[in-house]
């Protein structure tokens, strides 16, 4: 696998960077990934359940890296509705210290995602930005998986807790990394149809956002729903 062998080269040592203060710098693009995610994460596991409620202090430092593709073709393609990015790094920090928030995003020759932008700046939520790539076959990709990976390594010695706001399976080896070889504690914030079951079973904390969509999508008033509250298990 491509990512596979990208986070490889990603995890030497000498990545351990000092962490730059968040400046609120504007200035990164959404991309939305089409990608089929595998397994759904309807199943439950020992292992997921024994994960139910981990330790969330108020004193733990966190950070929150979001996979703005992801999430947004989960929403689409799942309820045609956008995301609430300002509810959901509400509820992955859970009153906890935030040291940095940051969203991974594709920017397109139309810049049409500017106003979008411009509303994750105005919640406090930083932006990577990546050009979208058009190949001579008419391919378009937006890929920010190895993105999010080096600089969740490279905050990682700042930080007690890492959420990963995706539910993309190539993250796996990232979550595997920082929780056995920095100590950290790593969760995960997605919609559990479009999630890989075995990124579920591996954090120490999943947050299943189909649980409560009308809290974290924002879609048309007329729009009922009967969903019902946040769980951080995997739904049977």
């Amino acid at each position: 696998m491509l990512f596979q062998k990208k986070f490889n080269k990603i995890v030497s040592p000498r990545l351990e960077e000092k962490v730059v203060p968040f400046d609120n710098k504007r200035g990164a693009t959404p991309v939305v990934k089409a990608e089929n995610q595998g397994s759904s994460a309807l199943g439950t596991s020992l292992k997921a359940q024994s994960k139910i409620n981990p330790l969330k202090h108020p004193e733990q430092r966190v950070g929150v890296f979001i996979d703005v593709q992801n999430l947004y073709y989960s929403a689409k393609n799942l309820h045609g509705s956008k995301v609430n990015f300002g509810n959901i790094v509400k509820e992955a920090v859970a009153g906890r210290k935030l040291i940095r928030a940051i969203a991974y995003v594709v920017r397109t020759e139309s810049k049409e995602e500017t106003p979008f932008f411009e509303a994750l700046y105005n919640l406090g939520i930083e932006t990577r930005e990546k050009d979208l790539q058009i190949f001579a076959t008419g391919m378009k990709k937006a890929d920010r998986d190895v993105g999010l990976a080096v600089d969740a390594i490279r905050l990682a010695p700042s930080l007690d807790a890492v959420v990963i706001v995706s539910g993309d399976g190539d993250y796996l080896p990232l979550v595997e990394y920082l929780q056995k070889s920095s100590g950290k504690q790593v969760e995960m914030v997605a919609f559990g149809e479009t999630s890989s079951s075995k990124l579920i079973e591996e954090v120490d904390d999943f947050i299943n956002l189909s649980k409560d969509l009308d809290r974290f999508l924002i879609r048309d008033s007329g729009y009922n729903s009967g969903r019902n509250n946040v769980t951080r298990s995997v739904r049977k």
